[in-house]
């Protein structure tokens, strides 16, 4: 039987990740599976460099387009697959293999899951994650000090030319075609009990 698939979109730091594991707690680990479109970053020698000679991975050409499609298809039709995790500037022998079984709920959480139109088509309900680029660049600030070692400048230099242009040519757009629009902010606890009630009874 084929899931119900859910797909969270957001730009980077609005709490899409989150939001997913509040999805998956709700309804309980043992219905959902969940794909995560980060695990399909290419090698860093194969990345895009901007004018400046550095990498630039906000660009859906970050990603191996062609074995997202194999993997998310086979998954929707009911088959198993084997996924690396993706961890930031980890060596491919470094990284881990994870098995991702066919549940009845299928969650795909990425920057550009309306851009691909092969996820869209894929999706039976899909949520974008909303939150103020103050608080965005905050929490992408932390992260990528605490886990990337990126000093302040190289943060703020790949949000002012890589993430902000990307978001806005590559994800915003699709904002308006979401089923819902979940607004990550001081209304966040009461959106997720709307929203968890809106899938309930779509699902049930």
């Amino acid at each position: 039987m084929k899931p119900f698939v859910i797909g969270i979109c957001g730009g980077s730091g609005s709490g899409k990740t989150t939001l997913l594991r509040k999805l998956k707690n709700s309804f309980g680990e043992e219905r959902v599976s969940v794909f995560t479109m980060d695990n399909y970053y290419l090698p860093k020698e194969e990345q895009a460099k901007d004018k400046n000679n550095v990498i630039n991975f906000d660009l859906p050409t970050a990603l191996d387009e062609k074995k997202l499609n194999e993997d998310l298809s086979a998954l929707v039709g009911g088959q198993n697959i084997e996924v690396k995790e993706y961890f930031f500037n980890a060596p491919v022998n470094h990284t881990k293999t994870i098995l991702i079984h066919p549940k009845e709920i299928l969650i795909v959480e990425g920057l550009f899951l309306f851009h691909f139109e092969f996820v869209k088509k894929m999706l039976d309900f899909s949520i974008y994650v909303e939150v103020s680029p103050k608080h965005q660049l905050s929490r992408r600030i932390e992260r990528d000090e605490k886990t990337r070692g990126y000093t302040k400048e190289d943060i703020s230099y790949q949000w002012h030319e890589h993430v902000v242009p990307c978001f806005e040519k590559y994800i915003l757009p699709y904002k308006h075609e979401a089923s819902f629009l979940f607004k990550n902010d001081d209304t966040a606890k009461e959106n997720v009990a709307l929203l968890k009630s809106t899938l309930s009874k779509i699902i049930e």
